[in-house]
């Protein structure tokens, strides 16, 4: 048996002791460096937060928010997640007219296009046409590694900016509109916007 495995055991074996609690990263992380220096007689926990990510990608835990997760024996039991069929990527490729929702470019230019969940498999979003969207691989990449409203407001910031390098008013005060509405609720407030 591999230590990888050993260890992935280990972390499963913390959050099925401690099913329904929302975990605090530190604490996990904390309780493995302890428990596989008693069980192994090696004093490091090769990579605890590859282990739990693992995990997380498998659907054994939930994110609740980051570097917080939870076991929920039911969430596990009754996980479905959907993929998209070809005949529902081809539908919303289609009604994107094949071009990228975020910055509207086409595999013509050169990139790659994926159709991706609005609202992700992981929150139980669901495979229907509704919820794709056609995405360039570097959008998709960073809708992964962003929420999608800060996705978002970083798309009407780029678009606000260049409207004002051309002179195009409307498309400025529409711009402008939107990022006040994401100012009034407090929407990814660490990024900034300059009018």
């Amino acid at each position: 048996m591999s230590k990888e495995l050993t260890q992935k055991k280990l972390v499963m074996e913390y959050f099925k002791e401690n099913p329904c609690r929302n975990i605090k990263h530190p604490e996990v992380v904390d309780w493995l460096t302890q428990e596989w220096q008693v069980r192994n007689g090696e004093k490091k926990f090769r990579d605890p937060d590859r282990a739990i990510r693992r995990l997380y990608e498998e659907n054994f835990l939930q994110k609740i928010s980051k570097g917080v997760y939870r076991y929920d024996p039911d969430y596990v039991k009754n996980r479905k997640l959907e993929n998209f069929t070809q005949a529902q990527k081809d539908e919303i490729l289609k009604r994107d007219d094949y071009r990228c929702v975020i910055c509207g470019r086409r595999e013509a230019e050169g990139i790659e296009l994926q159709v991706d969940h609005i609202k992700s498999k992981d929150r139980g979003g669901e495979a229907t046409v509704e919820n794709g969207q056609t995405l360039c691989a570097q959008h998709n990449f960073k809708k992964k590694n962003y929420k999608q409203t800060e996705m978002g407001k970083k798309f009407f910031i780029r678009l606000y900016e260049l409207s004002k390098k051309i002179g195009d008013t409307d498309t400025c005060n529409f711009c402008t509109h939107i990022l006040e509405v994401y100012e009034e609720h407090n929407e990814d407030d660490h990024i900034k916007w300059k009018r």
